[in-house]
Order: C-alpha cells, then sequence, then structure tokens
C-alpha cells in the first residue's frame, strides 16, 4: 500500500513539473479528478463538460503546463470534428484555430480548417458531380452536411421528399433533394427560404 502511494505521488509530481508551485499541484490534481469521473463509463455529458470546463480553467492560469496545454488541444480537436461532423463547420474552425494559435504547425487543425472552410460553401464543381440515386451518405461526403436548420423534410403518402441547402461560392443558395433517401435532383439556384444563420 505504501509503495502504490509513493508510486501515485512521484507520478503527481513529475505531472506537475512545468508548475512547481503548491497551488498548481492542487490545481492540477483538481482536474485529474475530472477526468477520473469523466473517463468513467457511466459519466453523464455533464460530468465530461464539467472535466474539459476544469482543464480548461488549468490551461488559462497555468499556461505553462505542457501536459495540460496537450490534452486540452486533444479535446479541442475531437470537439471541431464533432461540430464539423454536424455541419456546423463555421464553429469547427474557430476551435481549429485556437489550437493553430498555440500550435500554428499543427497538422490536425491545419486540415481541419481546409477541410470545414470546403464545406461552408459549393462550388458547382461538386454539384455538377453528384449522380441521381446517389445516397444522402454519398452527398455528404462530397458536400459536406448542411448547416443546422437548412434541410426540409416532406411526407407524402407514398415517399418522404427531403431538401438540403447550401450556400454557393457565387452567393446563391443550392438545393440538393432526396426522395425516400435518394437523390433525384439538385439545382444551382433555389428560391427556398431558409432559417438566417
Amino acid at each position: 500500500m505504501k509503495r502504490a502511494f509513493l508510486v501515485l505521488a512521484l507520478l503527481l509530481a513529475s505531472a506537475c513539473a512545468d508548475d512547481p508551485s503548491d497551488t498548481g499541484r492542487s490545481d492540477w490534481l483538481h482536474v485529474l479528478h475530472r477526468k477520473k469521473v469523466a473517463a468513467a463509463p457511466q459519466a453523464s455529458q455533464k460530468e465530461k463538460q464539467v472535466y474539459a470546463d476544469s482543464l480548461a480553467a488549468f490551461v488559462q492560469k497555468h499556461p505553462k503546463h505542457g501536459r495540460a496545454r496537450e490534452v486540452y488541444q486533444t479535446i479541442q480537436l475531437d470537439f471541431a470534428r464533432e461540430l464539423a461532423s454536424l455541419g456546423r463547420y463555421q464553429d469547427s474552425i474557430r476551435f481549429y484555430r485556437a489550437v493553430l494559435d498555440h500550435d500554428p504547425e499543427n497538422e490536425q487543425a491545419l486540415r481541419g480548417v481546409r477541410d470545414a472552410a470546403e464545406h461552408l460553401s459549393v462550388t458547382r464543381e461538386k454539384l455538377l458531380s453528384l449522380e441521381k440515386g446517389m445516397s444522402q451518405k454519398d452527398v455528404a461526403s462530397i458536400l459536406g452536411k448542411p448547416i443546422p436548420g437548412w434541410k426540409q423534410k416532406t411526407k407524402r403518402r407514398d415517399s418522404t421528399i427531403e431538401a438540403w441547402y447550401y450556400r454557393t461560392i457565387e452567393g446563391t443558395v443550392a438545393g440538393v433533394y432526396f426522395r425516400d433517401g435518394e437523390l433525384f435532383a439538385a439545382e444551382a439556384a433555389s428560391n427556398a427560404r431558409l432559417s438566417p444563420l
């Protein structure tokens, strides 16, 4: 028991090596406790968010703590990818840029910004590459998912029609239309009324 405690104490001391203050160590122990709770299989979203927030506060208070910055950067990248997967490209770019502020050469963040920026608006070439009968997944792999609020679904007696809308580089709104999950039409300029961003 004493040996395990000694090993734990040494590990915690080395984890806090970047910040020799007692406050830094106790703050880091507090973050590690939150991490343990958030990593549990039954952890709620709230507990995971509390961990991420405590880590962010620690990094802000102790900016030279290398390990904390590295872990926080990983969380930021994961969150940016999650936002992009939901079609929230502008939000994902903000998180990728936050990583680049501290690590300008970070390949994941550079690639993420580039990919998200490509999905903010679609080109005529991308629209022309669509083929009738494509699945929604196929279309999303080319155009990305639409921005939240830029989808409309209409159920009819014999089918379900879903419309996805995208900004174009020219400043218009393109429409992509599915019948029962299969692409049947696309237009470069739609007159649909959409929710504001």
